[in-house]
């Protein structure tokens, strides 16, 4: 039942009704036992509506306030924990093998060996047939065939656009669509400037006791060494799949997978065809955290969009002792300082992805304040109540502006090649994630509205996304605006939850692997799961429309997140990952959630 005290997420007219004890047959009584009635109808017309706008709500309740009332919505609803049954005595003895501290040490030093291979990402990576830098996935081969023998001789590998890995875990039963797990291997690059800020080197893979430290520690080799190692002890105890597994690694998921994950896509559509995976669980920037007391687990079930907007601003040249009274540098850096005058603003939109995680957090976190509660839950049905919960966010939640609107980013500026010379072509990159109900094209009308009062001021011609907008007079310059890589992302389709098999399946393994942690520390014993919202599928949506983005960490494993110096990676909370990882694929052995 929805607690009635802070938990009872009504609709308008929370008033208590009843005849008091009065002659129903009267006609005033029978007037308002009409408008009743139809009020009631009207209203479960609205609840209906509500329903199919924000699926993620759920009716729950008839009955009227206080026994008697206006339908009740149920947000954020919630499944039990889901356990192995058949398989329950395997996962209870590999949970007793996973406590001990040898295979800790084994498993920390799994990932350990891992990172100490720098295999880095760049943004100008070559062919793999021809740019050597790319070479050094071979040794991450064949530390994996060391490291992971069983995995080997068990599953079929296969290597795709030569350095991309695709393991598939053939499963007994062929009707069963397989369960995909996705990770990557590559990381960014460690800038050397940095290397003596780490408190142990980049590259060392060191484990002091808590912390495995060195690129890649957070993101995302613990999805690749996770899952494998779950995988290789499921074989060493024997256990043989009914439901086929496939394992899909790519190697430049940081420069938006256009070798690895692009050419896995293509490979697995190939292979197994159209809506053939039952889901797929791939990294994210969600994990779960605790929320005053209670653990949120935020699995993503959308994902932003993605585009890079390049900037080129194109002047004559000329010796620098006669400049103009605004070169090149200056042009850009106006741009620059236009778009950062004029920064996207976030939207609070009904029933997107931001909104559900919203009512989560207002609906189970005891720590949300009462009048943002209440604010919420009048958004529901009130307009101007979303505005005002829209305008207090913005100083609430520090990840509001990032999650329910459009950022942008000054990445990357070049430019100029001599002190003496005028510049004649600059540039910089602009990086942008999309809002969930926005697209690309309705970023660059706006970058392109921003950025032509500059070419005006500046009597240049503008080249907007090949709109060419010509100065008034002859032009003295051009600026130009491109997609810079050719990687212009539309939002995810969104992934079903709410009476979603497959959501309830993944929602249920998160709260049974919460529930039975092998953490030392003081953790939490109530959890909720809640959607969000992330990046990194794009390559995979043809295979099914059953896609989460989750990696199961908590907000406090993470030493100093990633991309960043001192990335490290809590022990205790890679052997949460490795837990996970056996609980899901056992659960999805078993279950009748998945197709």
């Amino acid at each position: 039942m929805v607690d009635r005290d802070h938990d009872r997420w009504l609709f308008k007219g929370d008033t208590e009704l009843g005849l008091q004890g009065r002659d129903a047959s009267t006609p005033a009584i029978q007037r308002r036992s009409s408008a009743r009635l139809w009020g009631l109808v009207s209203l479960l017309g609205l609840v209906l509506l509500v329903h199919r706008l924000w699926p993620g709500t759920s009716i729950i309740s008839c009955a009227f306030p206080g026994q008697r009332g206006v339908p009740v919505i149920e947000v954020c609803p919630q499944v039990s924990a889901i356990a192995p049954s058949s398989h329950a005595s395997l996962v209870e003895s590999l949970d007793q093998e996973y406590a001990t501290e040898e295979f800790k040490l084994k498993a920390y030093e799994s990932l350990g060996g891992a990172v100490r291979i720098p295999t880095e990402c760049y943004d100008d990576l070559g062919s793999p047939l021809e740019d050597p830098r790319w070479k050094v996935h071979f040794d991450f081969h064949t530390y994996l065939e060391t490291r992971f023998p069983r995995v080997h001789s068990s599953l079929r590998r296969t290597k795709v656009n030569t350095y991309a890995l695709v393991y598939h875990w053939q499963g007994s039963d062929d009707s069963l669509k397989p369960l995909l797990l996705a990770a990557h291997s590559d990381v960014v690059p460690v800038n050397p400037a940095t290397y003596e800020d780490w408190i142990n080197p980049p590259y060392s893979g060191y484990f002091d006791g808590e912390w495995i430290w060195g690129r890649g520690s957070s993101d995302d080799k613990p999805g690749v060494i996770g899952s494998l190692t779950a995988i290789e002890s499921l074989l060493e105890r024997g256990f043989e799949p009914t439901r086929s597994v496939i394992l899909a690694f790519g190697i430049d998921e940081e420069r938006g997978g256009i070798t690895g994950a692009s050419a896995i896509g293509k490979y697995l559509l190939e292979t197994f065809g159209e809506d053939s995976i039952s889901m797929i669980v791939d990294e994210g920037g969600s994990g779960f955290s605790d929320q005053s007391g209670t653990i949120f687990a935020t699995p993503a079930v959308a994902e932003k969009g993605y585009m890079d907007v390049r900037m080129d601003v194109l002047t004559p040249g000329g010796h620098s002792s006669r400049p103009p009274k605004h070169t090149g540098i200056g042009i850009l850096s106006n741009i620059v300082t236009e778009l950062e005058a004029h920064p996207h603003e976030p939207e609070l939109v009904r029933g997107r992805t931001y909104y559900q995680g919203l009512q989560c957090r207002a609906k189970y976190d005891k720590g949300f304040p009462p009048e943002l509660r209440k604010l919420v839950q009048e958004s529901q049905y009130s307009d101007g109540k979303l505005h005002d919960l829209e305008a207090r966010l913005l100083d609430f939640d520090p990840t509001f502006y990032a999650q329910a609107g459009t950022t942008q980013a000054i990445d990357i500026v070049g430019g100029g090649v001599k002190v003496n010379a005028l510049p004649e072509a600059v540039w910089a990159i602009a990086n942008h994630r999309i809002a969930d109900h926005s697209s690309p094209s309705a970023l660059m009308d706006r970058f392109a509205s921003i950025v032509l009062p500059v070419a005006a001021k500046h009597n240049m011609s503008l080249d907007a996304f090949g709109e060419v907008i010509s100065a008034d007079g002859p032009a003295w310059g051009q600026i130009r605006l491109s997609d810079a890589f050719n990687t212009a992302l539309e939002p995810a389709p969104v992934t079903p939850t709410t009476g979603s098999g497959p959501y309830e399946l993944l929602s249920g393994t998160i709260l049974s692997t919460l529930k039975t942690n092998l953490r030392t520390d003081e953790f939490p014993s109530s959890a909720v799961v809640s959607p969000s919202l992330s990046l990194d599928t794009k390559h995979y949506w043809n295979l099914t429309k059953h896609i989460f983005r989750y990696g199961h960490r908590g907000a406090t494993d993470s030493y100093n997140g990633a991309h960043t110096i001192n990335e490290a990676i809590r022990g205790e909370g890679f052997l949460e990952q490795i837990r996970f990882f056996t609980r899901l694929i056992l659960n999805a052995d078993e279950t009748d959630l998945l197709g």
